[in-house]
């Protein structure tokens, strides 16, 4: 890895990653242990039996009718010629970044393809995906638009733009979510399955949150047609301040992203926003995913 990988290796350290996963042979290991925390169940035998490693290949043999083992079936690693040691390099820098990592630069520092690289961090990305608890207190919902820079209208009503949905707890986590329109019929749903009827909703003056009152919550709206951003305890600052974190970070390192894509990558940064104050590495977070 290089200096600017390790620069930002801080609760979790490149060292320590070192001693962890020195090669393939102990990430194999590791994941074997990580699936069967009590001894790999024989499907064949139908119970625990003891199983040996295949230097060969990357399975476990079961010692008693020889019915090979894969640790790395059915996760990110499955039938992957990529070495082990490269798939975690990757994943130590996709977790030690604030505005992630394009694939380019994974091809530059690993040597493998850029097709490899692509799909390597797709993969990764699919980690990062995970269902939120009903927010409570203070919730921020905003919707934006992203896409490529062009000329013409900007916000709503953009052409070749992507319209996304951000619901956020004030000093809690967020939700985002890639919709095919603003409609109240399609925003609502996602209100009413993200936010408790306890919580109080922020909002600006859009007609799409018209309904939000009648729904049961508790509605406060700040005016930013007349160019008020903030009154008393209503803004949406908290909401917009991850849209510039992902806008800037997919303009700058990724550059354009397409509507296929989109939500991957908006879990990427949802899931970094999440878990930024958590006591365990982050690192360690998306093993516990694989």
């Amino acid at each position: 890895m290089t200096k600017r990988m390790t620069a930002k290796l801080q609760k979790y350290g490149l060292s320590q990653f070192k001693r962890d996963f020195p090669d393939d042979d102990a990430i194999l290991e590791w994941l074997k242990n990580y699936r069967w925390p009590d001894g790999i169940h024989c499907p064949v035998c139908d119970k625990v039996r003891k199983h040996h490693r295949i230097k060969s290949r990357p399975c476990y043999k079961c010692d008693h009718c020889g019915h090979d083992v894969y640790p790395t079936a059915n996760t990110i690693f499955h039938k992957s010629a990529t070495p082990l040691t490269t798939w975690f390099d990757a994943m130590l820098w996709m977790a030690t970044t604030r505005s992630g990592h394009s694939a380019k630069e994974l091809q530059r520092i690993t040597g493998v393809t850029y097709k490899t690289a692509w799909r390597m961090f797709r993969q990764i990305r699919t980690l990062f995906g995970e269902d939120t608890i009903p927010l409570n207190g203070q919730g921020e919902v905003d919707e934006s638009y992203f896409g490529g820079v062009r000329r013409g209208k900007r916000g709503r009503g953009a052409e070749g733009k992507t319209a996304v949905i951000g619901i956020v707890q004030r000093q809690g986590h967020i939700a985002a979510s890639v919709v095919s329109d603003v409609k109240s019929s399609t925003v609502m749903p996602l209100i009413k399955s993200n936010v408790a009827r306890t919580a109080i909703v922020y909002t600006d003056e859009f007609h799409s949150y018209d309904r939000i009152s009648n729904a049961g919550y508790r509605h406060k709206r700040v005016q930013h047609s007349a160019k008020v951003y903030v009154n008393e305890d209503a803004h949406t600052n908290t909401i917009e301040g991850f849209w510039s974190l992902a806008k800037r970070g997919i303009s700058g390192v990724y550059h354009a992203v397409s509507p296929k894509y989109l939500q991957s990558y908006l879990n990427e940064y949802a899931f970094r926003y999440n878990h930024r104050n958590d006591a365990v590495p982050m690192f360690k977070l998306i093993l516990k995913r694989i």
